[in-house]
C-alpha cells in the first residue's frame, strides 16, 4: 500500500522524539495506534460492505440465467399432459416396454431378491476372564512389583532409586 523504507520510518521517529520530546512520546503514540486502528476497522467495513453487495448482485445475475435457461429446457421439453400420465398408470407392470424410436420391444426383467440370515447372537464373556474365556485373570495389586520381576528393579514408591542405592 504504502511503500515506507526503514531509513524513512527511522528518520519520522528521529523527528517526533525532537518535536514531541521524550516524555510525551508514549501518549503520542497510543493516540495515533487508536486512530490507525479506526481508520482500520473503517476500511474493514466498507470493503466488507462492497464484498457483500456485489456477491448478491452475482447472485442475481446467475439467479436470472438460471431462470432463463429453466424456460428454453421446459419449452424444448414439455411436460406430459394429464392424459398421457392417466395412460401410463393403467399399464401392467409385465408389459413390454418401448425404447427410442427403433421401437424395440423389451420385457422388463425381474431380479429375486437376495435372502440373508442374522448373524447368531454373541455371547459375552464373563468377567473376570481373559480374552479366549477359559482362565481367570487375577488382577494384580497397585504398587507391587510383579513376579517376574529382577532385584535391579526400582521400587514404585521412590521412583529412578535402585534397592542397594545410597542416599
Amino acid at each position: 500500500m504504502f511503500d515506507i523504507a526503514p531509513t524513512e520510518l527511522l528518520l519520522v521517529a528521529f523527528v517526533a522524539l525532537v518535536v514531541i520530546g521524550p516524555k510525551d512520546l508514549p501518549k503520542a503514540m497510543r493516540v495515533v495506534g487508536y486512530w490507525v486502528g479506526r481508520a482500520r476497522g473503517v476500511a474493514r467495513q466498507f470493503r466488507s460492505g462492497f464484498d457483500t453487495m456485489v456477491r448478491e448482485a452475482e447472485l442475481e445475475e446467475m439467479e436470472k440465467r438460471w431462470a432463463a435457461e429453466n424456460e428454453r429446457i421446459m419449452r424444448e421439453h414439455p411436460a406430459p399432459t394429464a392424459e398421457a400420465t392417466d395412460a401410463s398408470h393403467t399399464r401392467p407392470p409385465h408389459d413390454p416396454i418401448t425404447y427410442g424410436p427403433e421401437d424395440t420391444t423389451q420385457t422388463a426383467v425381474m431380479v429375486e431378491r437376495p435372502h440373508v440370515d442374522p448373524a447368531p447372537p454373541v455371547e459375552a464373556a464373563p468377567a473376570g476372564t481373559d480374552i479366549v474365556g477359559t482362565d481367570p485373570v487375577e488382577p494384580e495389586p497397585v504398587g507391587s512389583v510383579p513376579a517376574q520381576g529382577n532385584a535391579a528393579t526400582p521400587p514404585l514408591d521412590r521412583p529412578g532409586r535402585t534397592e542397594g542405592a545410597a542416599s
